[in-house]
């Protein structure tokens, strides 16, 4: 049995009731109503439920049957924030990269490798390597900016880092 019909979240359910009644009206093909069930199916599992390694599955598997680039990045997106929650970051900066090759407007990725990039650079001072550090936050500023040009007031904290830091233009 599909998720979607397991779940017992009201918001999960209402979210159900409506994709299932968009899929009906708006003209796709099967593929890509299979597609956006995995899909569904992978963020309800991931989101609500926590269970990494099933989300994974469903995102796959969606990437396997959906060939619209735009749709891509969201999955690609969400499969990094996976990797991201799991600590994975390389493999989530990858991931982040990937969905940025299909839609350069995502500028939650920007933020996720802004975020990453700034980790490892605190990572790098707990080991006494300043230069390697200054590198990571040179990284995460360039990622910021990418973000903050795209959705204008957002990322509050991350431009008063930037301007701290000096490092806003």
């Amino acid at each position: 049995m599909p998720r979607s019909r397991i779940n017992g979240n009201f918001i999960d359910k209402t979210f159900s009731i409506v994709a299932n009644i968009l899929l009906q009206i708006i003209p796709t093909t099967s593929g890509e109503k299979e597609a956006f069930t995995y899909y569904r199916d992978g963020v309800m599992s991931a989101q609500s439920e926590g269970n990494y390694a099933e989300a994974l599955q469903n995102y796959y598997e969606a990437m396997r049957l959906e060939i619209d680039p735009y749709d891509r990045s969201y999955i690609l997106y969400n499969i990094g924030l996976i990797h991201t929650s799991n600590g994975e970051h390389t493999k989530a900066l990858e991931y982040y990269f990937r969905a940025l090759e299909r839609n350069p407007f995502l500028p939650q990725a920007f933020n996720n490798m802004a975020v990453i990039c700034h980790y490892r650079g605190e990572q790098a001072i707990r080991q006494g390597d300043s230069e390697i550090a200054e590198a990571w936050f040179d990284q995460a500023a360039e990622y910021w900016k990418q973000a903050i040009a795209l959705t204008p007031g957002n990322y509050i904290e991350a431009h008063n880092w930037l301007k701290i830091t000096r490092r806003f233009e």
